[in-house]
């Protein structure tokens, strides 16, 4: 009788090998969470080259405006005092509604 023949080659048993391949998985992972939430939060605009402005919390204390001009990120902070030395204050002087026609309407307050 012929002795049987290995017919597979035994495994690699690097621990090492293991672990890369777990942080490949939770790169690719991290990767697919990060796409879900820019297009859940339409947040799409931010990783364009288009100018843009976005505006959080409108109407209340803590309002900030940001505003993307090329490269260059600007962010103001609107504040009822007025300073001289600061170029990113500012107060609310009225509030602006835009019709379903796509007219903007300012009321002064």
């Amino acid at each position: 009788m012929r002795p049987q023949r290995r017919r597979y080659q035994e495994e690699d048993t690097d621990p090492s090998s293991l672990l890369s391949n777990m942080f490949d998985i939770a790169m690719v992972l991290a990767l697919g969470l990060m796409v879900a939430l820019v297009t859940k939060f339409n947040m799409t605009e931010v990783f364009s080259k288009e100018d843009y402005t976005i505006v959080k919390n409108p109407g209340k204390d803590d309002m900030e405006i940001i505003m993307k001009k090329g490269e260059k990120i600007e962010k103001y902070k609107p504040s009822e005092s007025e300073d001289a030395s600061s170029k990113s204050k500012g107060k609310k002087i009225g509030i602006a509604y835009q019709l379903e026609n796509g007219d903007i309407v300012y009321i002064p307050e």
